[in-house]
C-alpha cells in the first residue's frame, strides 16, 4: 500500500510534468499563430493594443521610447538596454515596462529558418487600476521601483496570452473576449514576481507621482535647456533628492534621459523629414553642431550622415526583399 507521502510526491511530480507539457504546447501554438498572422518581417497591430513582430535577422539596435507594456517572445531572444542595465528575455521570460523610457532594443536570435516572433501588449492604466481594486491589491507606497524588469513566464500567464492570440482567428469575438482576457493577463501579472512593479503603473503614469511629473515635463520640453533646480522645486524635492529618485526609477540621470530623447528625435527628423544634421540638431536643442555630432556618434555609433545613409540603405533592401 502506498504511504501518504509517496502518494503526495507522485501527485506533485505528475502536476509538474503536466504543467511542463502544457507550457511546451502553448509555446508551440504561440509560434504557429504569430508566424501565420505575420508572414513577412515587420510589425502589425493585430487588434487594439496587441502588436506582433517578426524578424528574420538580428539587425541593428532599435531606439525608441517605451510605453507601459507586456512583452512576450514566442521564438528567439531580445535584449533591452535602459541606462546602464541590460534586460534579456526569451520564450521562458517576459518583460514588463511600466513607464515611458528611452530604450535600446536588439534582437539577439533570429534567422530565416527560425525567425524572431514576439508580441507586445499595451497596458491600459485604467484597466490595471480596476483589476487591482477587484483583486484587493492596495495602492503601493511611494517608494521607488525600477520601471522595467524581466521575470519567468508562468503557465497561467502564457495560457492567457495564447487565448488572446487565438482571437486573431475569430475577429468577431475580439470586442467581447479581448477585454476579458486582458483583465486576466493583468491579474496574472499581479500574481507574479512583478506584482509590485505592476501596481506602480497606476502611480507612475498618474499626475500625482513626482517622478512621473518630472518625466512628463522633460518629455514635453526636451528641446529646451534642462533646469534641474526648477523641476525639483515644481515637484517638491531638493535637487539632490530629485536626482536620486529619478535615477532609481529610470536608471538614467535627468540629463541622460533628455539627451536620449533629443538624439532619437533628431534621428527621426533626418530619416523621415530629410533634415541635415545641423538643422535636426538645432531643432532638438543643440546649438553647437560639433557637440551634436559627438553626442550622436556616442549614442548611435556613427556620425549622423553615415548613420542615416546606412539606415536608408537597410530600408531600401528590406523593401526590395519584401516586394
Amino acid at each position: 500500500m502506498m504511504n501518504p507521502m509517496s502518494r503526495q510526491n507522485g501527485i506533485s511530480h505528475g502536476s509538474t510534468e503536466r504543467e511542463a507539457l502544457r507550457l511546451q504546447a502553448d509555446r508551440e501554438e504561440l509560434v504557429e499563430r504569430i508566424a501565420r498572422a505575420i508572414p513577412e518581417d515587420g510589425r502589425i497591430e493585430a487588434f487594439e493594443g496587441l502588436w506582433l513582430r517578426r524578424y528574420s535577422a538580428t539587425g541593428d539596435p532599435l531606439y525608441a521610447v517605451s510605453q507601459p507594456t507586456l512583452c512576450v517572445i514566442a521564438q528567439g531572444s531580445k535584449e533591452i538596454v535602459v541606462g546602464e542595465r541590460r534586460y534579456r528575455y526569451d520564450p521562458f521570460h517576459f518583460l514588463l515596462v511600466t513607464a515611458e523610457l528611452p530604450i535600446v532594443g536588439q534582437v539577439l536570435e533570429a534567422s530565416e529558418e527560425r525567425p524572431f516572433l514576439g508580441l507586445i501588449l499595451t497596458l491600459d492604466i485604467a484597466l490595471v487600476s480596476s483589476v487591482m481594486v477587484e483583486a484587493g491589491h492596495a495602492a503601493p507606497q511611494s517608494r521607488d521601483v525600477m520601471a522595467i524588469d524581466v521575470s519567468p513566464l508562468s503557465a497561467s500567464l502564457l495560457g492567457a496570452v495564447v487565448r488572446l492570440v487565438r482571437l486573431l482567428d475569430a475577429p468577431d469575438e475580439v470586442p467581447v473576449l479581448a477585454p476579458l482576457i486582458k483583465r486576466e493577463i493583468v491579474y496574472r501579472l499581479l500574481q507574479s514576481a512583478q506584482s509590485s512593479r505592476l501596481r506602480h503603473i497606476a502611480v507612475l503614469n498618474g499626475n500625482s507621482h513626482p517622478i512621473a511629473r518630472a518625466v512628463k515635463r522633460i518629455r514635453e520640453h526636451f528641446d529646451q535647456p534642462l533646469q534641474i533646480e526648477r523641476i525639483a522645486k515644481e515637484i517638491g524635492m531638493s535637487p539632490s533628492s530629485f536626482y536620486h529618485h529619478f535615477k532609481a526609477v529610470t536608471d538614467m540621470t535627468p540629463l541622460q534621459f533628455q539627451k536620449q530623447l533629443q538624439l532619437q528625435e533628431a534621428r527621426r527628423l533626418m530619416l523621415t523629414e530629410e533634415l541635415d544634421a545641423a538643422t535636426a540638431g538645432y531643432r532638438v536643442g543643440y546649438n553647437d553642431a560639433s557637440h551634436f555630432n559627438r553626442e550622436y556618434k556616442r549614442l548611435f555609433g556613427e556620425p549622423p550622415k553615415r548613420d542615416i545613409e546606412r539606415l536608408r540603405n537597410t530600408m531600401r533592401k528590406s523593401a526590395m526583399r519584401i516586394g
